[in-house]
């Protein structure tokens, strides 16, 4: 089904249950690998994830539907994880680059992560990016999502996001120059 069936279907007395399982079934993995690039916690994603599907339910009625569904999710998600990040580093009192280090650190130790030593270099870099970055460089080279989704997600502009891509990109290499 696509995104306006499964809202209409939705709206419909009765069917509001069964079309948001649909709902998460469409997107629950894919906000789930968002989230995970950005804490690298198994945990904590799925924390996120249930946290951000809450939101989504309360607030899927009042949908105008003036953004795509996904986009609209993608931001909900991307929120509820930029807050969660914010308060763990004020909570640890540590500064931007400390906290990237504990979670290149989580990386290190996560039993699910199965990738060779190479992705995981390249997780690490991400991780050592400043937060807008890292989502930015997430979505666009992890999702492969259009520069205009993006937007329509962080509400930033075209421009500025490839900017910022750019920077991320150019950060991330030279991490890696560092890491392998």
């Amino acid at each position: 089904m696509d995104d306006k069936d499964l809202l209409a279907l939705f709206r419909e007395e009765g069917k509001e249950h069964y079309a948001f399982n649909l709902i998460v079934q469409k997107y629950g993995e894919r906000l789930y690998w968002h989230i995970r690039k950005m804490v690298a916690s198994h945990d904590d994603a799925n924390d996120l994830l249930q946290n951000s599907l809450v939101k989504a339910w309360k607030a899927l009625p009042g949908f105008r539907e003036e953004s795509r569904l996904f986009t609209w999710l993608y931001r909900i998600t991307t929120n509820e994880v930029l807050t969660f990040l914010k308060k763990r580093q004020l909570r640890s009192f540590l500064s931007l680059t400390d906290y990237s280090g504990k979670l290149e650190n989580v990386l290190e130790s996560d039993i699910y992560f199965n990738g060779d030593s190479a992705k995981k270099a390249l997780h690490k870099a991400v991780l050592r990016l400043p937060e807008k970055q890292r989502v930015v460089f997430n979505l666009r080279y992890f999702e492969e999502m259009k520069y205009e989704d993006i937007s329509e997600i962080l509400g930033t502009s075209v421009g500025a996001l490839k900017a910022s891509y750019h920077h991320a990109a150019k950060k991330i290499e030279n991490s890696l120059q560092e890491l392998l």
